[in-house]
């Protein structure tokens, strides 16, 4: 057992040079080769990240103009529709004034054309009594002297 433990103490020295070797190496590496890959993926996500944040940033930006413009589209929109509403009533109103004068004036007219009707009326039935007793005379006279003769 002896020469066995000599055997693994010759092999563990020899293997010394190598176990510093492969430590030395591995700092090494971690100065040299992964340090600057780590800041450069570092900055890599940093810069991925920071563009993500500025699109998302962007879209929220977006969404919320495209709100405001809805927002004032539909009070456009509203205010067109009060306006078109005011227009209709107001030219309901007119209509109806109108409509109203109209029948005023026909009811006018109406009364016009009545009173002149009825004046005719009264002007021939004077005339027509005045008519009648003309003739009324004339038929007794042609009577009287039928009987006369």
């Amino acid at each position: 057992m002896d020469s066995t433990l000599q055997a693994l103490g010759g092999l563990l020295l020899k293997a010394v040079p190598t176990f510093l070797l492969v430590i030395l190496l591995h700092f090494y590496l971690k100065s040299v080769f992964f340090k600057p890959l780590e800041r450069v993926r570092r900055r890599r996500y940093e810069a991925t990240e920071g563009a993500r944040q500025k699109a998302q940033e962007s879209m929220e930006r977006a969404a919320a103009r495209t709100a405001e413009y809805e927002t004032a589209l539909r009070a456009a929109k509203a205010a067109v529709y009060q306006a078109q509403e005011k227009l209709h009533h107001e030219l309901q109103e007119r209509q109806s004034v109108e409509l109203q004068a109209a029948h005023q004036q026909a009811d006018a007219t109406v009364q016009q054309a009545k009173a002149g009707l009825s004046r005719d009326v009264d002007a021939l039935r004077s005339s027509l009594e005045r008519d009648s007793e003309v003739l009324a005379g004339q038929i007794v006279e042609s009577i009287l002297r039928r009987s006369a003769a």
